[in-house]
């Protein structure tokens, strides 16, 4: 399935340049009295971690986290929650957790079983007796199937294993027929538990990009070499495909199978937004000429094309956030014949693109509410409009509401033979919308339609369809789509609206959020009020359905019984969302507007929403509070230290606080893009200012804070989480609380019931501390 991301790195994930230092030397090292805490699994360290556990949960878990607890566990585990597949042959795959299988299922069904109430699942891996069997607390990380010959089924799939949850995975082969592993002493591949990925080339060769043995790793602990692996050879002793800088981030190698447009890629990964595609012609690797920050990617006979700045070519500027097509073949021998297919403006950007088989999907944010547009490679666009290909818009997407449209399986035959391969998902979602999966097909009319047919090519559809018309393409667009699954309402949604504001950031910027509230609140500035961020790598944050938010927030009550003769009165919390710079809301400028010097542009963006939020009465300092992980946990880091008058509250989880130290730990070099490198003295200048960690003072009021993290995240790693809480507690900042799961990596759980209680924990701290004596 060829579905891209605006900007992604397989392998690697968000919370290089060169870390060179300039001829000044490297920046001096501040004083780090807890450098003896970075010894992830040392004795001393998981002693301490034990003892502040305790305290944490001493204070935290009383009758009502219990409660809590289990309500969102209830959530987690609910059998009615949809099963989202993805298309392989004739089967439908999906992975599933649950009360009884708390690590897992892989299991697949036929599509006329899968649109029934009760699926016939056919179960082919359980992870949780595999764990049992082998002593080893597997992760399921997910399936790479072989392409099998013409006529034949999928049989042979690689499986991504993880150890403890982390993002070294270990690849093992299963045979789905005899759902068994294939045994390596019959040749079987297995792959030692390392980062990196795996790709099939044919059915006894593989490409590797691993870390695993003495396979070099790069300065950001990837796979610096990418090789072929035959049937019943070791990794050591396999050839060398290429091998990247040891300070660029990572190697990839990926081949694709598609009949008649074979092709073997290799990608140097030199940071996290910059890198060279090179393609295997004639037995040698030939690099695309693009410049390293353009985004690359093939379907069948297109290469498309996504600039990160502003492209020149040719006496043509091409905008940053565009997307710009060429054939394949011609630009790979020089031609440079670019059609336009989208061009952002100020309110609109581009998310991701999926290639059915012969149609192209963009998912568009319009000031972060969906737009979905269909595009027609073999019709011309209107000669004044904006996309060289004849476009349609799909009008799928309610307001404030997130929608997303991808191919089922673009490597299936079209319509016309029979095949799904022009078939879409749709999953529409919203803060007080439950999930729902819809299906439909794409045909081209030949007269400059498309027309979007409720399951024609999928055996039979399930009852529902809705209709829905639109048009934006040479000729206009008549749709229809059928409702094939929908999520229950874990909480009562009727009675809570959404809203969007904008904020005034401090360079008069304004700033969209949006807020989820009961359709009565009261704004006295009294309501308990959690503000959540992100703010990088260029990730947007979208309306979304949150059974474990709407449970644990907006429908937990204070209380109190008023003045004499006033009756009982009691408020539920508020949710806010804030889609500050260095998202992708906005597109790429959106991301670089908070890039490294400029980092400063989202702590005051999120701190422009609160601000806003406490103007308009809807909150005060004492009932506000922010939660952020990973990169979120820098934001809300940086909440605490530079804007503590602002909050009541902070939850940071997962997070990058340590900025002076960053890019020796875990994945941190990978990360020197974004933030810049702290060894270079003139970044150190800038970084040092959004370092949480060196800005602590003596003498301020904090707001409580909660730390969490997990000792087997292998991404940001639990180290700096650790550091700030020991500095915190040693200054004697008050309320101050850690909490470290021992597994999980770095989503915090491996399963359902870590994750619940990791959101328990985060959710409770913040009610208890924001809610108490509430009128």
């Amino acid at each position: 399935m060829t579905t891209t991301a605006a900007d992604q790195a397989p392998g690697s994930s968000s919370p290089n340049t060169s870390s060179n230092a300039s001829t000044g030397g490297a920046a001096p090292e501040p004083t780090d009295e807890n450098v003896w805490l970075e010894e992830i699994y040392g004795e001393a360290p998981l002693g301490w971690v034990r003892e502040q556990n305790a305290r944490t949960e001493d204070l935290l878990e009383d009758a009502d986290y219990a409660a809590l607890e289990g309500s969102i566990l209830e959530v987690l585990d609910s059998t009615d929650r949809i099963a989202m597949v993805g298309k392989r042959g004739d089967w439908y795959y999906n992975f599933w957790k649950d009360q009884a299988n708390p690590k897992g299922l892989w299991r697949r069904t036929r599509w006329e079983s899968y649109v029934t109430d009760s699926p016939e699942w056919d179960v082919l891996l359980d992870v949780d007796a595999l764990a049992a069997a082998e002593g080893e607390e597997w992760v399921f990380h997910g399936a790479t199937f072989l392409r099998p010959a013409a006529e034949e089924p999928y049989r042979l799939a690689l499986l991504a294993l993880s150890p403890d949850g982390g993002d070294a995975n270990r690849y093992r082969e299963f045979d789905v027929g005899t759902r068994t592993f294939v045994d390596p002493a019959a040749g079987g591949f297995d792959l030692p538990t390392a980062k990196g990925n795996v790709s099939w080339l044919d059915a006894d060769t593989l490409l590797v990009a691993s870390t695993a043995g003495d396979l070099p790793k790069t300065a950001s602990s990837y796979a610096r070499t990418a090789v072929t692996l035959r049937r019943g050879e070791a990794l050591r002793d396999a050839d060398r495909l290429f091998e990247v800088a040891e300070d660029h981030m990572m190697a990839v190698a990926a081949h694709d199978s598609t009949p008649g447009f074979e092709r073997t890629f290799a990608v140097d990964y030199i940071d996290f937004f910059n890198r060279r595609t090179f393609v295997q012609r004639d037995g040698a690797l030939v690099e695309i000429d693009a410049p390293t920050d353009v985004n690359l990617s093939a379907h069948r006979e297109w290469l498309l094309f996504r600039p990160q700045r502003d492209w020149a070519l040719d006496g043509t500027t091409y905008p940053a956030g565009s997307l710009l097509a060429a054939r394949f073949d011609d630009y790979v021998a020089g031609t440079r014949e670019l059609s336009v297919l989208f061009t952002p403006d100020a309110h609109t950007s581009l998310q991701s693109w999926s290639w059915t088989r012969n149609f192209l999907l963009l998912n568009l944010l319009r000031d972060v509410s969906s737009e979905i547009r269909v595009l027609d490679p073999t019709k011309p666009g209107p000669a004044d409009g904006g996309s060289a290909w004849a476009s349609s818009l799909l009008d799928a997407c309610p307001p404030l509401h997130d929608v997303n449209a991808y191919a089922v399986d673009d490597e299936d035959e079209g319509p016309a033979d029979g095949g799904a391969g022009d078939d879409f998902w749709l999953v529409a979602t919203g803060f007080t919308t439950p999930s729902t999966l819809m299906r439909g097909t794409l045909v081209g009319d030949g007269a400059g339609t498309h027309r979007a047919e409720a399951g024609a090519a999928a055996g039979g559809a399930a009852e529902g369809a809705g209709a829905w018309t639109g048009g934006a393409g040479t000729a206009g667009v008549v749709s229809s789509h059928t409702t094939v699954k929908s999520s229950p309402s874990f909480f009562d949604d009727d009675n809570y609206e959404v809203q969007q504001h904008f904020a005034v950031s401090a360079d008069g910027t304004r700033v969209p959020y949006f807020q989820v509230a009961s359709k009565d609140l009261v704004l006295d500035g009294q309501n308990p009020t959690q503000l959540s961020g992100y703010g990088g790598f260029e990730i947007s944050r979208t309306p979304a359905y949150s059974g474990t938010v709407g449970r644990a927030w907006l429908e937990r009550r204070t209380g109190s019984s008023g003045g004499p003769g006033e009756a009982l009165h009691s408020r539920g919390g508020v949710y806010v969302v804030a889609n500050i710079r260095g998202g992708g809301e906005y597109g790429p400028s959106w991301h670089r507007a908070a890039l490294k010097e400029n980092r400063h542009r989202a702590f005051e963006d999120f701190a422009a929403v609160a601000k806003d939020l406490i103007s308009r009465g809807v909150t005060s300092r004492e009932r506000l509070g922010c939660v952020g992980g990973s990169n979120g946990g820098l934001l809300v880091g940086n909440m605490l230290t530079r804007y503590p008058e602002l909050f009541g509250a902070v939850s940071c989880g997962v997070p990058l606080l340590d900025m002076r130290r960053y890019t020796r730990l875990s994945a941190g070099h990978s990360w020197i893009a974004e933030y810049g490198d702290p060894d270079v003295p003139e970044e150190w200048d800038f970084i040092k200012t959004f370092s949480p960690y060196h800005l602590l003072k003596d003498g301020v009021e904090y707001p409580e804070t909660f730390i969490w993290t997990a000792t087997s995240d292998d991404r940001v790693g639990p180290v700096q989480a650790r550091k700030m809480a020991a500095r915190m507690q040693a200054m004697g900042i008050p309320n101050v609380w850690f909490h470290e799961a021992l597994e999980g990596g770095h989503a915090g759980a491996s399963d359902n019931r870590q994750a619940a209680a990791l959101q328990a924990r985060s959710q409770h701290f913040l009610w208890r501390t924001l809610a108490g004596g509430a009128a």
